[in-house]
């Protein structure tokens, strides 16, 4: 049960990001101000990809709950970082973002160190 909620922690993390990645990039147009608080309020009820991000991200935060209540948070938190290697591979291949050679050493640390603490 723990790698069922693990997995479902880190897809609807990682759903949730790239969704509010894309959503705001699209929303915001031009634009390199950030938006206030109103204007994204505004955006939530407008966008449904911003709408489904807050519900893939309810979806992992209640999946985590279930989650600490079995297993040890030493291993919780470290293991569902793994959301940070699939989205930084995902940012590239979707979002087309650059990935730095440092950045994607980095990603590949975090998941040296995730199958450390899975063991």
């Amino acid at each position: 049960m723990k790698w069922l909620l693990l997995a479902v922690i880190v897809v609807t993390t990682v759903v949730s990001d790239l969704l509010q990645s894309r959503g705001m990039k699209i929303a915001s147009g031009a634009s390199e101000t950030a938006p206030g608080l109103g204007r994204v309020l505004s955006l939530i009820g407008r966008r449904r990809d911003l709408a489904l991000a807050i519900i893939s991200l309810a979806i992992s935060f209640f999946a985590f709950l279930a989650l600490v209540q079995t297993q040890p948070l030493s291993f919780a938190v470290p293991a569902s970082a793994g959301s940070f290697v699939l989205e930084t591979i995902l940012a590239r291949m979707l979002l087309r973002e650059k990935i730095s050679s440092r950045r994607a050493m980095g990603a590949l640390l975090v998941a040296a160190g995730i199958f450390l603490v899975a063991r």
